[in-house]
């Protein structure tokens, strides 16, 4: 079956959360965690890698918007129930409809750091993914040195099925990097 005829929830709740689709509009709130969180990311995530404008943003979120209903990638935007304040974004990707298997990455508004808003998401999309998507296999992939990232998975009971050694690059290119690779799966 193609997946664009697959249809699901665009939108789901966690206790605190309301993890979405993108949306056009949204461009000026992403700009604006990406910007408060430029320093802890550029580390770990190649778009942070240079300044980027809110239009550019913009266009990035319309672009994630049509890929999403291709369904050739789900970026999913995490906002805070209560406030509306964008918390996190994060997403299902490098998906194979024909295995169902999704990779999650994730990244957070430094301002909202250290509440637990992204395992909260993560473990949200992860019950998504499995209940709505019927997949079968779900994988977190991050730099061994992001412990922070690496914590998420860990958090959630993914198991640990590899450290993949000089795997790829860091984001600036400097040095070579391992990957770890965590995964859940059906029964």
């Amino acid at each position: 079956m193609n997946p664009i005829l697959l249809d699901f929830p665009h939108k789901f709740e966690t206790e605190r959360l309301v993890i979405r689709m993108p949306q056009p509009g949204d461009g000026k709130v992403v700009y604006e965690s990406i910007h408060a969180s430029i320093n802890e990311l550029r580390p770990w995530l190649p778009f942070a890698q240079h300044e980027q404008s809110e239009e550019e943003v913009e266009v990035n979120i319309r672009e994630a918007h049509i890929k999403f209903l291709k369904r050739e990638d789900m970026r999913l935007l995490v906002f805070h129930k209560e406030t509306g304040e964008h918390i996190a974004s994060s997403g299902l990707h490098r998906m194979d409809w024909d295995v169902r298997k999704f990779e999650i990455g994730y990244w957070v508004d430094s301002r909202h750091k250290g509440k637990g808003y992204v395992t909260e998401a993560v473990e949200g999309i992860t019950n998504f993914a499995f209940e709505e998507l019927k997949a079968n296999r779900i994988e977190i992939r991050c730099d061994a040195k992001n412990v922070k990232s690496r914590a998420v998975p860990e958090r959630l009971g993914f198991e640990l099925e590899g450290i993949l050694r000089n795997e790829d690059l860091s984001v600036d290119g400097k040095e070579l990097r391992d990957t770890c690779v965590y995964a859940k799966v059906t029964n």
